[in-house]
């Protein structure tokens, strides 16, 4: 793990230097709180951190302050212990007050020093491990378990903001109806786990296609909304032929055996004047067509003329 050390007196960061990376830590020293805190700006700055309490520039109790003012919600938490002289409970409570979260008096011994970097390594451990398992709840909760793409509730709300920013920004936006053509013929020829990989493969298949500001999610069931932000009619037929081709490109290999699969699109367009469920209904009107058409198309529909 990396520790940042903030230390003026040469010996004294000399000593503790050693020590450090005699334990295993991988350590960067600062000689001044100035250098410290620039050291604490830059990217992927160490969350384990020594300060000394006096230092030319700030000292380490304003660094302290000024790493609690800054820290943001989804920011993983740095740990700061203080290496000071002054030894009165009142000090004490003054460097706890300013947001550090351990103290060492000088001189210290190194056995209580390892012990309690060790206690701060853990709690940033914890605190790393339980981000990473928020922020994969969070993913989880937007994301469809099958094919990886948003769910029903994320896309809605994805079309929700768009449609906020169209209005604001007097633009356009489109969505893509999109529902595979004859798909429970495919369940019941080829199995529904087939059926499973099919769904994946025409997902992988859209998301190689749109541009990198689209989105797709899972409507429900075999149908699909591909998200087009500032997209008018012409702008939106041409992606969605662009995905209707790349779905046709070749059929989808599950466990050797050849799947055919193609796609029926709807699009609708607007300018932010209307709400996510007119717009998913005109969308979904347009889908209705291109499958009374023959399938395997692309129909258009829009809410206002451009």
């Amino acid at each position: 793990m990396r520790i940042l050390i903030a230390e003026d007196d040469v010996t004294s960061r000399l000593i503790l230097e050693n020590m450090l990376t005699k334990w295993g830590y991988d350590v960067i020293s600062a000689t001044d709180g100035n250098d410290a805190w620039k050291k604490l700006q830059e990217e992927d700055a160490p969350k384990l951190v020594i300060l000394d309490w006096m230092m030319p520039g700030m000292e380490g109790i304003e660094i302290c302050r000024k790493i609690r003012e800054n820290l943001k919600s989804e920011d993983q938490y740095t740990y700061v212990t203080l290496l000071t002289a002054k030894e009165s409970k009142e000090n004490i409570v003054t460097g706890m007050d300013a947001g550090a979260d351990d103290y060492i008096t000088k001189p210290f011994d190194m056995h209580e020093l390892r012990v309690r970097v060790r206690a701060g390594q853990r709690i940033v451990q914890l605190q790393s491990e339980l981000l990473e398992a928020k922020n994969n709840l969070e993913i989880q909760s937007r994301t469809d378990p099958l094919t990886g793409v948003l769910n029903r509730r994320a896309i809605l709300s994805q079309i929700e903001n768009e449609l906020s920013r169209a209005k604001r920004d007097n633009a356009h936006i489109s969505i893509s109806m999109l529902d595979l053509d004859y798909f429970k013929k495919i369940n019941d020829t080829f199995g529904h786990l087939a059926g499973d990989a099919v769904l994946r493969e025409s997902m992988n298949r859209v998301e190689e296609t749109i541009r990198t500001y689209d989105t797709v999610g899972r409507f429900g069931g075999e149908e699909f909304i591909v998200v087009l932000p500032g997209a008018k009619q012409a702008d939106a037929f041409t992606i969605a032929e662009r995905i209707r081709l790349k779905i046709n490109e070749k059929n989808a290999d599950v466990d050797g055996v050849s799947i055919p699969f193609t796609t029926s699109q709807g699009l609708a367009t607007c300018n932010g004047e209307s709400t996510v469920d007119e717009l998913i209904a005109k969308a979904d009107e347009a889908l209705y067509r291109a499958k009374e058409n023959g399938r395997n198309r692309v129909e258009q529909a829009s809410l206002q003329e451009e």
